[in-house]
């Protein structure tokens, strides 16, 4: 039907001529010739699909053992020669970085270090054999600490006085961590219900600029909370809205109190932070393993800390007893739930949300893949059975993660060698940190937040990328900072999806044209060398048809048409008055004995005076409209190209059928074509084939094109071989 032209000279690319030699397809044709015998054949009732899902065999329960708890799919599988050395070297080295970062985030989630340090072991064991993420290193992580911390302020504040005896002050944290570990067990009740409803998806709806913007924003958040541990000063700690500013704002008001000792342990502390931490970062591909300065730190601040007695001379605030040996199973404070359930559900989307999106970073740098509902289930079971440890929720983490990566980490293994170093810590060494300042732990918190603070350079890039994306950047993380990080979040969310519905509802509508010698048709507004088919009017829509855009998909529609309510009430009278005279000239020729019907007289074609009657006539029989006003002649078929609809509702579905109603008022065919099943199914149940002829959807936009003139010339054939008979 179709064939290319050749060009004399030929292009850069050598590209070969050929034609294109088909039949029309109508969707009722190319199924008659392509589809299926029987349609439901291949979808299975839920009676079958249950009844295939509950048989019990060794092999599906191998298999379902498999999936579920992927430790024993890649186990057997390791290979040791290869991956064991990276594995250790990076799961030792994670192992002693976690050291220092989970009790510094055990700071955020006001509770005590040791805490921190049980969470840095249950979750990152559990992680490895069912998670799917092979360089994934979970773990406490900032942003959850501190949005768990804020919950436990809210429940439990901390005294102002700090001359409590060592009774209240052991009652005190047994009440913050029983609240810590119901949030954690919370947390994992929700993902596993997720994961049971298989709701793995829902991350989607943090998209990437909300989770970078998000996390840049609470370390604003995580910077400010640690400022009264690095200046030495006992405040209360804010929640709610505005908390980062009130936060401040107490700081600054008692600078003059600030205890010069642990001011000068955090300025020391950051200047050898800091320089070091660049210093791994750029070099870190001549390193093997990068400098474990935080934990150097912690080893030489407690050494100090210990031959000056600081805490006795200069009273600063040391970490203070931590006991050594394994933690006994305990259960959580149940019945704070009610109170913690709002917050959960943020930290639990938040921390779901930051361990997919690491996981399927690195999973796509090394070339396999992960599963988002087994990560639910990996996350869920770590948080749920850690609660009972005393452990507050946990997450993928950052820092750790990239270090796992690059100190050559292959598999999930490398879990067991961070755990085994945090177990010797708890086991053995956790009280030799009795004398470590908290102001040491305040400044690996802020060093370690580097990363997000620095996402602010991918802004340039993202303006130029999508200013609608850098709007919900910049909209997310006002509402983080200024507001507070779970309700920033919920904004920033809200905030996207207003943005996608924004876009669906003003999906751009175009006319398209057509390519010479070519089955290509793009829109005119962008394709200058592109023509309209003469006599047919082909709209594309960018964008799913629903309730929520039906009236601007129309007055875009009419618009294009030029189908207003004026036109088309002149249209009906004139088509009125056309049929009225047809009747007449039909009474008055019966009445003289004439067969004609046509016309009043052999003669009358041939007269000045009726030749605008009978084109008129004629042009109504080849359904060609003829403005009243104008007598010029308009489109004869409208084609609407649904390549980019990707769905139709009920309210879309009625549309089609108003708008094939309208056209058929003023003599304008409707014809469709690239149609997806799902919407054809819609069109059809909802009974648009009773305002158009099932005949006029096809295939392909061409498909429609080429049926369109070949009625147009048939029609022409038949009235020239009419006219001539009569004649």
């Amino acid at each position: 039907m179709c064939a290319p032209a050749c060009h004399a000279t030929p292009p850069v690319l050598p590209y070969a001529c050929f034609s294109i030699l088909r039949n029309i397809y109508s969707e009722d044709r190319f199924k008659q010739a392509y589809g299926s015998d029987d349609d439901s054949a291949g979808s299975p009732g839920l009676r079958e699909r249950l009844a295939g899902g509950c048989r019990c065999s060794r092999r599906a329960c191998l298999h379902l053992l498999r999936n579920r708890v992927p430790i024993f799919n890649w186990l057997p599988k390791y290979r040791l020669k290869k991956w064991i050395l990276g594995d250790t070297v990076a799961g030792l080295t994670v192992g002693i970085l976690h050291i220092p970062q989970g009790m510094a985030f055990a700071l955020l989630t006001s509770v005590a270090p040791i805490f921190g340090l049980y969470t840095s072991f249950f979750p990152v064991f559990l992680y490895m054999c069912f998670g799917t993420g092979r360089h994934v290193s979970t773990g406490t992580f900032a942003v959850v600490s501190l949005m768990t911390g804020s919950v436990v302020e809210q429940l439990v504040p901390s005294p102002l006085e700090m001359n409590a005896s060592l009774s209240a002050a052991a009652e005190l944290e047994a009440q913050r961590i029983g609240v810590a570990s119901a949030v954690a067990l919370l947390s994992g009740i929700i993902m596993l219900c997720m994961f049971s409803l298989q709701l793995g998806f829902l991350s989607t709806y943090l998209s990437e600029p909300i989770v970078k913007a998000f996390t840049s924003a609470a370390a604003f958040h995580v910077t400010v909370s640690q400022l009264q541990n690095m200046l030495g000063l006992r405040l209360p700690r804010h929640t709610g809205t505005f908390s980062l500013f009130r936060t401040l704002g107490s700081v600054v008001e008692n600078l003059p109190h600030t205890n010069m000792a642990e001011l000068v342990i955090s300025l020391v502390c950051l200047a050898v932070l800091v320089p070091v931490k660049e210093i791994n970062i750029r070099y870190r591909k001549r390193l093997r393993t990068p400098i474990p300065v935080e934990i150097l730190t912690v080893i030489i601040a407690t050494g100090v800390a210990f031959a000056s007695s600081l805490d006795t001379n200069y009273k600063i605030e040391i970490v203070g007893h931590i006991p050594a040996g394994f933690p006994k199973p305990k259960l959580p404070t149940l019945s704070t739930f009610p109170d913690i359930a709002g917050d959960t559900v943020a930290i639990t989307f938040v921390g779901y949300a930051v361990s997919v999106s690491l996981a399927m970073i690195y999973a796509d740098k090394h070339g396999y893949s992960i599963h988002p509902n087994q990560e639910l289930l990996a996350h869920g079971i770590s948080n749920t059975v850690s609660s009972f440890f005393t452990c507050f929720p946990s997450s993928a983490t950052l820092a750790t993660t990239n270090i796992l990566e690059s100190a050559g980490g292959h598999t999930q293994l490398s879990g067991l060698f961070t755990s085994l170093v945090v177990l010797v810590v708890l086991l053995l060494i956790g009280p030799l940190f009795y004398f470590l300042p908290k102001a040491v732990l305040a400044c690996i918190n802020v060093t370690s937040l580097r990363q997000m603070f620095l996402q602010f350079q991918d802004l340039p890039e993202l303006w130029k990328i999508s200013k609608i994306d850098f709007m919900v950047w910049v909209v997310t993380w006002l509402s983080v900072v200024v507001l507070n990080v779970d309700l920033g979040l919920a904004i920033g969310v809200v905030f996207s999806m207003m943005t996608v519905i924004c876009r669906t509802q003003r999906a751009g509508c175009s006319v398209l044209g057509r390519a010479s010698n070519t089955e290509i048709y793009r829109p005119l507004e962008k394709h200058s060398k592109c023509y309209e088919v003469p006599g047919v009017k082909i709209l594309t829509y960018n964008g799913p048809i629903y309730y929520g855009n039906r009236n601007f998909f129309r007055e875009e529609m009419s618009r294009l048409l030029g189908l207003t309510p004026e036109k088309i009430r002149s249209w009906e009278k004139a088509r009125k008055a056309l049929e009225k005279r047809e009747g007449e000239t039909t009474v008055n020729t019966v009445e003289r004995g004439i067969s004609n019907t046509s016309f009043s007289s052999e003669n009358d074609f041939f007269k000045p005076g009726k030749h605008k009657n009978v084109a008129m006539q004629i042009m109504f029989t080849l359904n060609i409209t003829v403005l009243p006003e104008t007598g010029e002649s308009d489109i004869q078929a409208v084609l609407i190209d649904c390549s980019s609809v990707i769905f139709v509702d009920v309210a879309g579905a009625r549309l089609f059928s108003q708008i094939c109603t309208e056209c058929r008022k003023v003599g304008v065919r409707v014809y469709l074509s690239n149609c997806n099943e799902s919407v054809l199914k819609i069109l059809t149940s909802s009974g648009l084939m009773s305002y158009m002829n099932p005949q006029h959807i096809f295939v392909t936009v061409h498909d429609a094109v080429l049926y369109i003139q070949q009625q147009k010339v048939s029609k022409q054939a038949q009235m020239l071989t009419l006219q001539t008979a009569r004649l």
